[in-house]
């Protein structure tokens, strides 16, 4: 949106070829259960999550936390990660207990890789869209153009889906 604000995408080319899908991850398969009861455990230990300001499973993760009204008794245990894949690493590292982050993280062949993890209902967050555009510089480069027709195929549907996405 800011490219079409600021002029530098080609008008009318902007779509959404995948929405994200936020949890709550543990590495322990036993952490986490079906319903994220853990974020009010008292022996829950770091959580973590990615910047707010400049991620959008960041922010997406500080509405889950206020929707749920424990904005407040988790930040003493909130460690923030500058990206979503940094916010990953540290619950993959144990220097988190539990960590909001992106489905396609934890997935493999679409089943989850090891760990324990809350599905987040989509009530409890903005959606988190994955957008393409056009930029107006590359608006005649064939590359630009076969990739934003692969997003848009039905071939890459499956795909996307099975990395977590939903369409």
């Amino acid at each position: 949106a800011l490219l079409e604000k600021d002029g530098l995408a080609q008008p009318g080319t902007r779509f959404t070829y995948a929405t994200g899908k936020l949890v709550l991850w543990s590495a322990d398969a036993k952490r986490v259960d079906a319903k994220g009861e853990v974020l009010k455990s008292s022996t829950l230990g770091k959580v973590a999550y990615a910047n707010p300001n400049t991620a959008p499973y960041g922010a997406a993760a500080v509405q889950v936390m206020e929707r749920l009204g424990l904005a407040s008794s988790l930040t003493p245990k909130l460690v923030q990660g500058e990206s979503i894949g940094q916010t990953y690493s540290f619950v993959k590292t144990a220097n988190a207990d539990v960590g909001f982050v992106a489905l396609s993280q934890v997935l493999e062949g679409g089943r989850l890789k090891e760990g324990s993890v809350w599905m987040i209902p989509q009530a409890h967050y903005d959606p988190i869209r994955q957008d393409a555009v056009v930029l107006k510089k590359g608006a005649g480069n064939e590359a630009a153009l076969a990739l934003v027709k692969l997003l848009q195929s039905h071939n890459i549907k499956d795909l996307i889906r099975s990395y977590g996405y939903e369409l």
